[in-house]
């Protein structure tokens, strides 16, 4: 017979041993967490690391402003030697462990949130089939960080390809019809001429007369891709040409080196900023030796005074918890980055709309770096510049190796917008 001290003892045991289970299943039920600050060997592939667990249908949480925006998923065998494969930093964290976490970001006094990602966003990039002298460094980005992406261009957008995806980038194109104003310097260049056959053939086919005409309608099918849900990214002189293009809708803004015929000599007072997306009240470019589409880019417009070594912007801080989306889209390692050129390099901000949001800045000389807004159903967002890791990336200058700038905090930028369409904020619970 068991005595009263044997059970007592049994009984003891018994809990020692369902503590000792539940704190061993607590510390193999694992997550990963990948830090984004200054720890990060590489903070462009954790990008792709992240993209990569939504592709398999695993939900990413995207830590907003918690070690410069670090990204946490469920472990796995496979994420962990993928990290390891691509060179990604990464910590093993138990149950215990994130739970903390996430209770100092749910704290209402800390600026941070968890924001979960359920999507692989699928990527366009608008871009040329003819191959240019310079490229693109968001196609570089995502070819570094090994995220897929499909290129479209004129003939696509047209026949109606844009509803298939979620995101598109604009990159160092002129939808004005006037090849960039490259034609003072660059018009007895093969390249030029072969950019201008190429444009007049898919004009003639898509049964347009001018390239203005079809780079007019390849815009509105853009504004109503964004009207209706979809995210659009644009870089370098897309931003300015693309609102110009809006803009002067029915109005012939090309002298007749670029169509054929003479502008209209009273183009500038027939513009209908209220058709832009971000800009207004600017002038266009009616010099046609003028490396210039309009007064909203700062490169050429004002005097900067500005070198390599001194040309730089500043993030706002947001609150993560109520601004979530600029503040997601500015998550970085650094608030202060360097600066860099391209035909578009800045904005003005006297052209820039009061409904768009100004997330990046050179204040003291009044320029725009970063901009973010809201059309319809969709987003759109402006960076000036062509290269963050180039400051004055020339027409045929050789591409840009990001193998020797794996913690590029302006490249950073154009991946939050890549992951951007992922996102949603759920409701906490009360």
């Amino acid at each position: 017979m068991m005595t009263g001290m044997n059970r007592r003892f049994k009984s003891i045991r018994t809990l020692f041993v369902c503590a000792f289970f539940l704190l061993l299943s607590n510390l193999q039920a694992a997550y990963v967490l990948i830090p984004m600050d200054d720890s990060q060997k590489n903070h462009l592939k954790a990008y792709g690391i992240a993209y990569w667990q939504l592709q398999k249908e695993v939900e990413v949480s995207w830590l907003l402003n918690y070690r410069g925006g670090s990204f946490l998923f469920p472990y796995a065998k496979a994420a962990e030697n993928e990290c390891t494969i691509r060179g990604v930093s990464f910590e093993i964290l138990a149950d215990a462990q994130v739970n903390a976490i996430l209770q100092e970001i749910a704290d209402p006094q800390v600026n941070m949130e968890n924001i979960k990602l359920h999507k692989a966003p699928k990527i366009a990039v608008y871009s040329p089939k003819n191959k240019l002298p310079w490229d693109d460094a968001v196609t570089l980005v995502m070819t570094y960080a090994e995220i897929p992406y499909d290129i479209v261009y004129d003939e696509e957008i047209m026949s109606g390809a844009l509803p298939l995806y979620d995101w598109l980038h604009l990159h160092h194109e002129d939808f004005t019809g006037q090849y960039g104003k490259f034609w003072a310097a660059y018009h007895n260049y093969a390249w030029y001429k072969e950019d201008v056959r190429v444009n007049e053939e898919n004009t003639k086919k898509l049964g347009f007369s001018k390239v203005s005409q079809l780079k007019l309608a390849v815009t509105k099918k853009i504004r109503d891709f964004v009207a209706g849900g979809g995210y659009m990214f644009a870089m370098c002189s897309a931003p300015d040409s693309y609102d110009v293009a809006l803009a002067a809708d029915g109005v012939d803004i090309c002298d007749v080196m670029f169509d054929g015929d003479p502008p209209d000599p009273n183009a500038q007072s027939k513009l209908n900023f209220s058709k832009c997306f971000a800009f207004e009240n600017f002038k266009i470019s009616e010099n046609p030796y003028e490396y210039e589409i309009s007064s909203i880019d700062v490169t050429e417009t004002r005097p900067r005074n500005l070198n390599e070594s001194n040309d730089l912007f500043t993030l706002f801080e947001f609150s993560a918890k109520w601004d979530w989306v600029p503040s997601m889209l500015c998550q970085d390692h650094e608030t202060v980055i360097k600066g860099f050129m391209g035909q578009t390099t800045a904005f003005n901000k006297i052209n820039v709309k009061s409904t768009a949001i100004i997330m990046g800045e050179n204040k003291a000389l009044g320029e725009a770096k970063y901009i973010h807004g809201e059309f319809g159903k969709g987003t759109w967002t402006f960076l000036g510049g062509h290269d963050p890791e180039d400051y004055q990336h020339l027409v045929g200058d050789p591409p840009t190796d990001l193998s020797l700038h794996p913690n590029s905090p302006g490249y950073r930028l154009i991946l939050n917008n890549i992951l951007f369409p992922a996102a949603k904020k759920e409701k906490r619970k009360t």
